[in-house]
């Protein structure tokens, strides 16, 4: 891969990581409610779930479910369903560290398996791959993509969760506390708004 296209692949790794979608903002609801190191567990989930579904959509994942629509369709359900729950589970937190119906952060395994339902993942991986993918050497460049893809996205996904730790004194109040998580919850269900049009 030449310099100016690591170049890009490294930006694009970075802004699509670090801008707001379905992972941030619970990183964010995460760090509020759990603080940091409870939430290490969430942001493992989501680099190595990430890096297998990009695996996926390398090998070619992503043509065959271009190629059925129905099971696009049923992903868009399945993915539809599971943000609206993990909204509900946030909007409903009880306090800072306790319990409620959030009374456990995301584990390594369900964030893991979030992303295949996650909208953005899907998008980003779809993208990453077709623009950066060299089909003269593709098993190599698939495992290039991955590999920066991950390095990138861990610091850039634990930012949320460290900006939400920042809030936790300010949301110590229950009200503000609950007003955050309601907030936290509507926005993950807006961000569906992109996959339904």
């Amino acid at each position: 891969m030449s310099a100016e296209l690591m170049a890009g692949l490294v930006v694009f790794s970075f802004v699509s990581s670090i801008t707001p979608g379905p992972n941030n903002l619970m990183l964010m609801a995460s760090g509020v409610n759990f603080g940091f190191r409870r939430s290490i567990p969430h942001m493992l989930g989501i680099a190595a779930g990430f890096a297998v579904l990009l695996l996926a959509v390398g090998a070619g994942l992503g043509t065959v479910i271009e190629a059925y629509p129905g099971l696009a369709l049923a992903m868009k359900f399945a993915s539809a369903a599971y943000l609206i729950y993990l909204a509900w589970k946030i909007a409903t937190a009880r306090g800072i560290g306790g319990g409620g119906a959030a009374a456990e952060p995301l584990g390594f395994w369900q964030a893991a398996a979030f992303q295949w339902v996650n909208p953005k993942a899907w998008a980003m991986g779809l993208v990453g791959m077709a623009a950066y993918v060299d089909l003269a050497q593709p098993w190599a460049s698939i495992a290039l993509v991955t590999i920066v893809f991950t390095l990138v996205s861990m610091p850039s996904i634990s930012v949320w969760a460290a900006f939400g730790i920042a809030l936790r004194g300010f949301l110590s109040v229950p009200s503000r506390l609950r007003g955050f998580n309601i907030a936290m919850g509507l926005l993950l269900v807006a961000t569906l708004w992109p996959m339904l049009g």
